[in-house]
């Protein structure tokens, strides 16, 4: 399992850039997690086709519209969203998802939310 030491966002600058030259950056996203033994790991969710997927938020208000408040995350870009997933068996990665909602059938873990698919 995947974990993190610390929700908080990391402000410190990198000593090499993440990109090669002549691409823009990767944009942090807001990434939900929860606490486990080892510190906090990657929340998953389940699209509405019952998939399984990592989420990710361009911005802390769409990350707290959305899931709350109180839910604790760590700003990552997407290459290391998805490197935090892919060990999980998770290899989609729905960014700023708008809505969610209880599971509605057996077998879906309490707490996991059903997510909308992404506009094309």
């Amino acid at each position: 399992m995947a974990a993190v030491d610390s929700p908080q966002a990391d402000e410190g600058e990198p000593s090499e850039p993440s990109h090669p030259a002549g691409r823009a950056p990767e944009r942090a996203l807001y990434v939900p997690v929860r606490p486990c033994p080892s510190g906090f790991a990657l929340r998953v969710f389940r699209s509405p086709l019952g998939d399984r997927t990592a989420v990710a938020f361009t911005t802390e208000r769409r990350l707290s519209d959305v899931l709350g408040p109180g839910q604790p995350s760590v700003r990552l870009a997407l290459p290391a969203v998805r490197a935090l997933a892919a060990p999980l068996g998770v290899a989609l990665v729905s960014v700023d998802p708008q809505l969610t909602a209880p599971a509605v059938r057996p077998g879906v873990p309490e707490g996991t939310a059903q997510l909308p698919p992404l506009p094309g």
